[in-house]
């Protein structure tokens, strides 16, 4: 059924209507009549609202019922009872303040207080939330702009015999509600999470998926980790925006949230370990010996997840289609990056440069070792790393900024590392010998053999063509500025050929007769 029309603006439209024909001196008693047959009313009732309209200079404005109204005082009471009106009122009236009765008390809170400041006064920010109204934006095309959370997972796995509750960060596409990237911690994340995500949903390669590229924008929350120096490099080398939305606002990244929520009800609720189960009495689980997942099986049931989300989950947003449908249908190109690139600009970077010594790099008292360091020793070098990762390091050229290699804790290299490094440093010595040994035969100069009384003729001796070669080239010579046009004669010119004038010859006298 729809709404019943608002009696009190057609009213005042009619009545406005009667009050400029009876200024142009066209209003008739039957023009009365037919507005009060439409109203239900009588002609005398529509007399009375021309003469209000009258002394409203032609605008109808009836005088509304009194109704009471909460004094700042009153509502003081209200906020301390946490929005209860009733223990306001009986608070109120034990004080001997002049209070209405109870339901007209409870009229006038509901019109002083809308339903979301009520809620807040019972539950606090977040339930007033629950009231607002949040627009929703254009989804414009793929990687235009993402969305980035931490939802942390509602299951207990093991992790190396500790039981602990893992966190998932999401990097969710906008125009399809793919998720690009993730990474998994059985922590809370830090930026060392963000930074794997972030190469995670950049690459595109047969172990990244067809998701991926370079967005526009990027959307986060204020936590730190996601604002970080080195994530704000990360993204600002890609040309990536950071959009910084205020804290506790899902509203503002609604396609991660979804993401959230679906993972909550679709995968974790059917996991052991689960912490929203259903309790019996007291709180004890159903099953407290239930065998809990390991860390590494938890992942790969994340992973599958989020391969079911990407090419079977049908959104209600995307009209039927999956994310994998949505993403290949959309003709928007795609920005992408290497692996190479990435490496570098995902990495944080120690503050000065570092030197390589006889015992690798030194580096927060450990040292770190790579076959490819065996004759740099006394160069400095950049380091970049993973936060989080002690255990290998990347070095640069402080100059150019090439990368040099990868570094590996002395204590943690692994019995291949080893041999590699020893390899590497019996390949730095023989390519020295053999160095050595050729500038040692190069030092001692070789004659041809002889088989008649001649001065001996070294056998490293140049050729005189090919000395004059060398020369010339040495001192710029151009064997085009040496050419000599006199060196070959021309032949003698054809009889028919016309000669030109000789300047310097004295022209013949001219014919007697003229002058």
């Amino acid at each position: 059924m729809p709404p019943p029309p608002d009696r009190h603006s057609l009213r005042a439209a009619a009545i406005h209507r009667l009050y400029n024909l009876e200024q142009s001196e066209q209003l008739t008693r039957a023009r009365i009549i037919s507005v009060a047959d439409a109203f239900g009313v009588d002609p005398r009732t529509v007399d009375r609202w021309l003469d209000n309209a009258r002394a409203n200079n032609g605008t109808y404005q009836p005088q509304g019922r009194t109704s009471f109204t909460l004094t700042p005082h009153m509502l003081d009471a209200v906020a301390r009872w946490h929005g209860n009106a009733t223990a306001a009122w009986r608070e109120l009236r034990a004080d001997g303040h002049p209070v209405p009765s109870l339901p007209t008390f409870h009229r006038a809170t509901n019109r002083a207080l809308t339903p979301g400041m009520r809620a807040g006064l019972r539950g606090g920010e977040k339930a007033r939330r629950r009231f607002d109204v949040a627009g929703e934006r254009d989804r414009h095309h793929r990687n235009y702009a993402w969305e980035t959370d931490h939802v942390e997972a509602s299951v207990k796995v093991r992790v190396e015999g500790h039981i602990r509750k893992p966190w998932i960060t999401f990097f969710t596409d906008c125009a399809t509600s793919a998720i690009c990237g993730l990474a998994i911690t059985p922590q809370r994340p830090s930026r060392e999470a963000v930074l794997v995500a972030i190469r995670d949903a950049v690459l595109i390669d047969e172990h990244h998926g067809p998701f991926g590229g370079i967005p526009a924008y990027v959307r986060v929350d204020g936590g730190k980790e996601f604002l970080c120096a080195t994530v704000k490099e990360a993204l600002g080398v890609l040309g990536t925006e950071i959009i910084e939305l205020p804290p506790f606002t899902p509203e503002g990244k609604p396609n991660v949230e979804a993401v959230n929520g679906a993972i909550k009800k679709t995968l974790f609720a059917d996991m052991p370990g689960y912490t929203h189960a259903p309790t019996l009495r007291g709180g004890k689980p159903v099953d407290p010996n239930q065998p809990l997942l390991p860390f590494e099986e938890f992942t790969r049931l994340v992973l599958e997840w989020v391969q079911r989300w990407n090419h079977e989950n049908t959104p209600k947003s995307l009209h039927g289609q999956t994310p994998r449908e949505a993403w290949d249908a959309d003709p928007a190109l795609i920005d992408t990056a290497t692996a190479e690139d990435l490496h570098t600009y995902t990495l944080e970077r120690h503050g000065k440069p570092l030197t390589i010594n006889n015992g690798g790099v030194r580096w927060r008292k450990r040292n770190y070792i790579a076959d490819w360091m065996h004759g740099h020793v006394g160069e400095k070098v950049n380091l970049r790393y993973l936060p989080h990762h002690d255990h290998r390091i990347e070095l640069y050229d402080p100059q150019t900024g090439r990368h040099l290699g990868a570094a590996v804790m002395a204590q943690q290299a692994t019995r291949q590392q080893g041999l590699s490094l020893k390899r590497a440093r019996a390949r730095e010595a023989d390519r020295l010998r053999a160095q050595l040994k050729k500038a040692e035969r190069n030092r001692n100069t070789r004659y041809a053999a002889a088989t008649r009384p001649a001065p001996p003729i070294p056998l490293d001796v140049i050729p005189e063509e090919e000395a004059l070669e060398h020369l010339r080239a040495l001192d710029g010579f151009d064997p085009a500025a040496e050419a000599l046009p006199d060196l070959i004669q021309l032949p003698a010119p054809d009889a028919d050929l016309t000669l030109p004038i000789n300047p310097n010859t004295t022209p013949p006298p001219p014919p007697e007769g003229h002058s």
